[in-house]
C-alpha cells in the first residue's frame, strides 16, 4: 500500500465524513419517495376498492353511445310541379303544418270528372229502377195479350167449325143440284177463310207468349242490377263515389303537412319543381322524442334488464347537463351480425372479437326539452344495475 505524500495536503476528518452524509440523506430520501409512492398506490387502491364495492360493481357504463331518433321523410304521395315551399332546414314544425303545397289543378279536374260520373250513375241507377216497375207492367200487358190471343184462337175455332159444317152440308146438296155452283164456292171460301184465321189467332198466341218471354228477360235482368240494394247502395254509385274520393284524395295530397313535431332536415325541394310520386322531399327529425342506442361489450350485459334507470351526458353540453333515462330494449344481434359484410367466424384465420350489443335507452322528454338534442351526437351512458337479480 503506498504511503501519503507528506507535501500533499492532507483531508481532514470532517471532509471524510461529508460523502457519508450526503449518501445517507439521499437513501432517506429515496425511502421517502418509495413511502409517499406505496401510500399513494396504497390509497388509490382502497378508492378503487371502495368504488367498485359502492358503484362498480352496480353500474356498467360505456361511451360507446349515440342519439338516434324515429325520423319521417316527407313524400309526395302524387306527381305534381312545386308552387310553395312553406319551411327552410332546421325549422321547427309541429303535426299538421304546412311544409309543401303542390300545383292543384290536374287533381281539381279530376275531381269534377269523377262528381259528373257520380251524378251520371246516380241517374242511370234511378233509371234502373223506374225500368223495373215499367217492364213490370209489360209483363202483365204481355199476360193480357196471351189471354186476348186464346180467345181469338176460340172465336176463330168456332168460325171453322161452322163453315166447315156449311162446307159439307153444301157439297151433299150440290149433288141433288139443290145448291148452285156459286153458292159452293162461297161456303169453300169461308171455309178457307175460317181455316186461315185459325193458323193467324194461333200465330198471335205464339208471338203474345214470345213477347211474355221476352219481357220476363228483361224485367230479370234489371231486376239482377238492382235487387237488395238502395239507389245509393248500387254498385255503380258506390264505384263512382269511390273515385270522387280517390281525386278528393289526391287534391289534398296536393298539400303536404308535417307529420309529427320535429326539426325539418335535408330539405332537398325547391319551387317549381316537379316532383315524382314517393321522392323524398325532407326529413323531420323528433328531436323530443330522441332515444339513444348504447353498444355495451357482451361480458356487461350479464345484469342489465328491461326498465333499469339509466344516466348519461352528452359531449355536446359536457359533464355538466346529466340526462335520466330507461333501458326499453336490447337489439336481437350484435352489430357484427347485422353489418353489410358479416364477419366470417367459421374461417380458419379466426381471431376472437369481443362483440357489442345494442342497449335501447328512451330519455325523459322534459329534459330533451332543456337541452335538446340531434341525431349522431356521441353519449356515455351508465346503467345502474344494483336491482339486476
Amino acid at each position: 500500500m503506498a504511503e501519503a505524500d507528506p507535501k500533499l495536503p492532507q483531508p481532514s476528518p470532517q471532509d471524510k465524513a461529508a460523502p457519508d452524509a450526503t449518501k445517507a440523506q439521499k437513501a432517506a430520501k429515496r425511502r421517502r419517495l418509495f413511502l409517499i409512492l406505496g401510500l399513494v398506490l396504497l390509497g388509490v387502491a382502497v378508492a378503487y376498492g371502495i368504488y367498485w364495492l359502492l358503484v362498480g360493481r352496480t353500474h356498467v357504463a360505456t361511451d360507446n353511445a349515440y342519439v338516434g331518433a324515429d325520423s319521417a321523410q316527407v313524400t309526395p304521395l302524387t306527381a305534381a310541379a312545386v308552387t310553395r315551399v312553406r319551411v327552410m332546414e332546421t325549422q321547427s314544425v309541429h303535426t299538421g303544418d304546412i311544409l309543401v303545397e303542390l300545383d292543384p289543378a290536374d287533381a281539381q279536374v279530376a275531381l269534377d270528372q269523377a262528381k259528373a260520373q257520380l251524378a251520371s250513375a246516380e241517374r242511370r241507377v234511378a233509371g234502373y229502377y223506374a225500368q223495373g216497375r215499367a217492364l213490370g207492367a209489360q209483363v202483365s200487358s204481355r199476360a193480357a195479350d196471351i189471354a186476348a190471343a186464346n180467345a181469338q184462337i176460340a172465336s176463330a175455332q168456332s168460325d171453322l167449325t161452322r163453315a166447315r159444317i156449311d162446307l159439307q152440308r153444301r157439297q151433299v146438296l150440290a149433288k141433288s143440284g139443290a145448291v148452285s155452283g156459286d153458292e159452293l164456292t162461297n161456303a169453300q171460301n169461308k171455309y178457307a177463310a175460317a181455316v186461315a184465321g185459325l193458323d193467324s189467332a194461333k200465330a198471335a198466341r205464339q208471338q203474345a207468349a214470345a213477347q211474355v218471354t221476352a219481357a220476363q228477360g228483361s224485367e230479370a235482368v234489371n231486376t239482377a242490377l238492382i235487387s237488395g240494394t238502395r239507389p245509393q247502395e248500387n254498385p255503380e254509385v258506390r264505384a263512382a263515389r269511390s273515385a270522387v274520393a280517390k281525386a278528393q284524395l289526391d287534391l289534398d295530397r296536393t298539400i303536404l303537412r308535417a307529420p309529427l313535431d320535429g326539426i325539418v332536415s335535408k330539405k332537398n325541394v325547391q319551387v317549381g319543381q316537379r316532383v315524382a310520386l314517393g321522392a323524398s322531399l325532407m326529413t323531420i327529425v323528433p328531436v323530443e322524442t330522441a332515444y339513444v342506442d348504447a353498444n355495451f361489450k357482451e361480458g356487461q350485459l350479464t345484469k342489465v334488464r328491461v326498465g333499469q334507470p339509466v344516466t348519461l351526458t352528452s359531449d355536446l353540453y359536457g359533464s355538466d347537463v346529466v340526462y335520466h333515462g330507461t333501458v326499453t330494449g336490447l337489439s336481437g344481434g350484435t352489430g357484427a351480425a347485422f353489418a353489410l359484410i358479416p364477419a366470417q367466424n367459421a374461417s380458419g384465420n379466426w381471431i376472437k372479437v369481443v362483440q357489442r350489443i345494442p342497449v335501447r335507452i328512451t330519455l325523459k322528454r322534459d329534459e330533451l326539452r332543456q337541452h335538446p338534442l340531434r341525431i349522431g351526437l356521441s353519449m356515455s351512458a351508465t346503467i345502474d344495475v344494483s336491482g339486476a337479480r
